[in-house]
Formats: structure tokens, C-alpha cells, sequence
């Protein structure tokens, strides 16, 4: 657990950042009603409407106990990217602040929290007819057409990225096809992807 000043005014960003299954959402829950504040999910497979096996989304009794945001709040057909994590993130602890001295923010997904923290470096927007050939390749071929295709550009974020995820593959393939680099160069992807 760290704590993160964000202003000047001492207001605090509590992490509490951990693998799946390893007490996260207890822990934050506890901080957070010791602080009277509430928590701001930072895991990116907890974000989805209807994705619940193998998330460890807090349960409906937990959700109860302290408000969380970015919870189910999407739809899974919907295009969420870090990007839009980050802006509204930083929109709801703006608004957070206001009433509260300190929040929690609790996940697994370290580039998200690392976003939130530090900011993004520029990524390169989305090219519509390479997701297109990177969606008919994925539905025809499998996501082991993605794995191959991402060791075979960039090595190493094959490495930390969570292999198991196809939009992070897809994405990583769209910036390295429309930028002939791989996409560890942008600072910050290698070191903040993890298989967690």
C-alpha cells in the first residue's frame, strides 16, 4: 500500500495495488470505511458488464459496504481504453476531493493505476481498418495468432503483457503496425504491464 499527495491541499490517493484473489478489495474496504471515503476500481476486467468469471469483482454485499466506482459500469461490446480510464478517473477524484480528504483506489492493473498516477505518455489513435484486420485475424485464427504476431514485433512487451487479453494484444499490434516500433518503446508499457 502506498499513499500518493496528489495537491498541495494534502489530499491522498491510497493504493493498494496486488495480484487477483490477494485480499485487495477487503483491505480497501476496511481503509476505506476507517476513512469515511470510498474506491475507485483500477482493474481493467472488473470495468465490464457481464465479465464476472475470474475477475474477483467485489460482491454485491461488499459493494454495499463502501461505494466503488468503475464497477460493471460498461458495456463489454464497448471500446474502453486506458485513455478514457484515465480522464475519467481523474474526474471522479476531482470531484472525490471535493468532499472527501482521502480515496482509495484498488486493482490489479498497474498501467491503469500508473495512468491515474503519472500520467500517459502519447499513444497513437486508434486506426480503425488495422483493429478491423487485427478482429478478422483474432475471430478467424484465434488469439494465438495475436500472441505470435506480438513476440514476433515486440518481444519484449510479449513478455509482461497479460497474454490472456486480447484487446492489450490488439492494441500493442496497432501501435507497432502503424508506427513500425514496437510498442514497449512508449515509456512506461514495459515496465507497467503485468501478467497479474
Amino acid at each position: 500500500m502506498h499513499l500518493i499527495p496528489l495537491t498541495a491541499s494534502y489530499k491522498t490517493l491510497i493504493i493498494i495495488l496486488g495480484p487477483t484473489a490477494s485480499g485487495k478489495t477487503d483491505l480497501a474496504i476496511k481503509v476505506a470505511k476507517l476513512l469515511g471515503t470510498e474506491i475507485i476500481s483500477a482493474d481493467s476486467r472488473q470495468f465490464y458488464r457481464g465479465l464476472s468469471i475470474g475477475t474477483a469483482k467485489p460482491t454485491d454485499g461488499q459493494l454495499s459496504e463502501v461505494k466503488h466506482h468503475f464497477i460493471s459500469h460498461i458495456s463489454i461490446t464497448e471500446d474502453y481504453n486506458i485513455s478514457r480510464f484515465e480522464h475519467d478517473a481523474l474526474l471522479v477524484l476531482e470531484n472525490l476531493f471535493n468532499t472527501h480528504q482521502t480515496v482509495v483506489m484498488t486493482g490489479g492493473s498497474g498501467l491503469y493505476i500508473d495512468a491515474v498516477c503519472n500520467g500517459l505518455d502519447d499513444q497513437p489513435e486508434h486506426d480503425p481498418e488495422i483493429r478491423k484486420q487485427l478482429n478478422a485475424e483474432f475471430k478467424s485464427s484465434g488469439i494465438s495468432y495475436l500472441q505470435a504476431e506480438l513476440l514476433r514485433l515486440d518481444p519484449a512487451y510479449y513478455e509482461v503483457v497479460d497474454l490472456s487479453n486480447p484487446h492489450r494484444l490488439m492494441r500493442a499490434l496497432e501501435v507497432c503496425m502503424m508506427t513500425g516500433k514496437p510498442y514497449s518503446e512508449k515509456a512506461g508499457n514495459s515496465s507497467g504491464a503485468s501478467k497479474s
